[in-house]
């Protein structure tokens, strides 16, 4: 009995280690077991600022290895550890939250309200990939539409919408090709080498759009989650926003296009593949014969989302509201006009944001932590003893670095929140403070596209169900994203440095 017991006992410690942190490999469970072990210890023996930039590099590993392990879980468990050894308190990180509501409403409403907005993002994507035929066109095409739907919905609602049409495109070639088996097993010889050139084609526009995100989400308070944090900080409203960040943002927006036309001529990195022709017949006809059946209700709902999107473009243009409430209205005009009265079918919608937003108040007991033991206190210190010319491009190479190996609504949190500090104080004046957060926007925006842990759009493209149909890995995501980093990157610090 004693030996059955024991036995019971050790499978229970076995499901019990199966279950902590899910499928995560057993390395990295124990990692984050150390850290949680070393901490308290670390706290006690070196004081707040020693164990403070100990927890920062934690976090920063949990996101880095995001692939592995969404970070909400380790993360989280790091911050109720701090406050727990007294790291910070409960308050100051409500205060933290309290302070960023505006982002929170935004990813809650706006991710939310553009969910109803798929079917005309569908169609849009749709008409561009099947009638144009020019592949250096259509890269550049979809680059752009990207670019200018992510300056005025949301990054990473745009790259979702790209990611369901680029499955429905692979979905509707796989059926015709296998005859509706399975793609890998089935798919006849005679249609390989086609169905290897379109993945090249879907790898290739799916990475210029991902890139286009980025490119738009830079400009506007809307496109990405720290945008409204910095411009809340600044007291920006929508288009002086748009203003501040244009002398960096327009030349960025020019070489990032260049460069992916560029890519498409040299046929370098991973780009230049073209549509292979019997893929383009079998889609041509997907998209005739879906118009042939769209039913006039259908068509009233591309309607209404068309209105909706001309009435939101407005509304964000002359700030008739916070954007999160905004957001709130698109929700309510689509569902209440397209008879989504459901509860269920609206629950859908918040499916996408509510995980990242979870994520982000987790960022914010950290922020407090750093904040608490003024952990950023000597570089920005350092940094404010630069030229006044020199700090907005240090600023800009800092921010990049790291929003490459973390993330960068992270980052941006931080850093803006140590500016905005250092001008309260009085050490900074004004105008010197508008440049620094400029710099803080463009330099998390913009070389974060190195990696997909930089951003929640580039890391959602890698985990969705595109990428191993079209055997997008994190290597070659990293390889594709290159060019596009040394070009807007180093654009980016020259329109920092001497556009300003």
């Amino acid at each position: 009995m004693a030996e059955v017991h024991g036995g019971r006992d050790r499978a229970w410690w076995v499901a019990y280690w199966t279950n902590f942190l899910g499928e995560a490999p057993p390395w990295y469970k124990l990692t984050v077991l150390a850290f949680l072990f070393a901490n308290p210890f670390l706290y006690l023996a070196f004081g707040g600022f020693i164990a403070g930039w100990v927890l920062v590099l934690q976090f920063i590993f949990t996101l880095a290895m995001a692939l592995r392990c969404y970070p909400l879980q380790p993360g989280g468990l790091l911050a109720v550890e701090a406050l727990l050894i007294g790291m910070t308190t409960p308050g100051h990180v409500y205060h933290e939250v309290e302070d960023n509501l505006k982002v929170i409403l935004l990813l809650v409403f706006m991710v939310a309200g553009i969910y109803f907005m798929k079917e005309l993002l569908l169609f849009t994507f749709t008409k561009i990939l099947v009638q144009v035929r020019n592949k250096m066109l259509l890269s550049v095409l979809f680059c752009f539409v990207a670019a200018v739907l992510s300056a005025f919905l949301d990054a990473l609602t745009v790259t979702a919408v790209v990611i369901s049409v680029a499955v429905g495109f692979y979905g509707v070639y796989h059926r015709v090709a296998s005859g509706g088996g399975n793609v890998d097993d089935e798919v006849h010889e005679l249609h390989r080498e086609d169905l290897d050139r379109f993945r090249a084609l879907l790898r290739s526009l799916v990475m210029h759009a991902a890139v286009g995100t980025a490119l738009g989400g830079v400009m506007t308070i809307v496109g990405e989650p720290q945008n409204v944090l910095i411009a809340d900080k600044m007291g920006w409203e929508f288009m002086e926003f748009f203003n501040r960040m244009r002398p960096v943002t327009m030349p960025v927006l020019v070489v990032g296009l260049l460069t992916c036309l560029f890519l498409e001529k040299i046929k370098r990195f991973g780009y230049g593949a073209a549509i292979p022709e019997p893929v383009l017949t079998i889609l041509a006809e997907f998209d005739e014969e879906q118009s042939a059946e769209r039913t006039p209700k259908e068509t009233a709902r591309l309607v209404i989302q068309a209105i909706t999107a001309v009435l939101l473009v407005f509304a964000l243009a002359f700030h008739v509201a916070e954007i999160g409430l905004i957001g709130l209205a698109v929700i309510v005009l689509q569902t209440a006009f397209n008879g989504i009265v459901e509860e269920h079918r609206l629950g859908h919608a918040f499916e996408e944001a509510l995980p990242f937003t979870a994520l982000l108040c987790v960022f914010f007991g950290i922020v407090a932590v750093i904040s608490e033991q003024q952990l950023f206190q000597p570089v920005i210190e350092w940094v404010l003893t630069l030229p006044a010319s020199q700090q907005p491009g240090t600023f800009y190479i800092a921010n990049g670095v790291l929003s490459m190996i973390s993330d960068n609504v992270f980052v941006a949190t931080v850093y803006i929140g140590e500016v905005q500090k250092a001008f309260t104080e009085g050490i900074i004046g004004r105008e010197q403070f508008d440049l620094l957060a400029v710099a803080i926007n463009t330099g998390t925006n913009i070389p974060s596209v190195a990696t997909p842990n930089g951003q929640a759009a580039f890391l959602f493209l890698l985990t969705s169900s595109l990428a191993p149909l079209i055997r997008l890995s994190y290597g070659r995501m990293v390889i594709m994203a290159l060019p596009y980093t040394i070009t807007m990157g180093i654009m980016g610090w020259i329109g920092v440095t001497y556009l300003l």
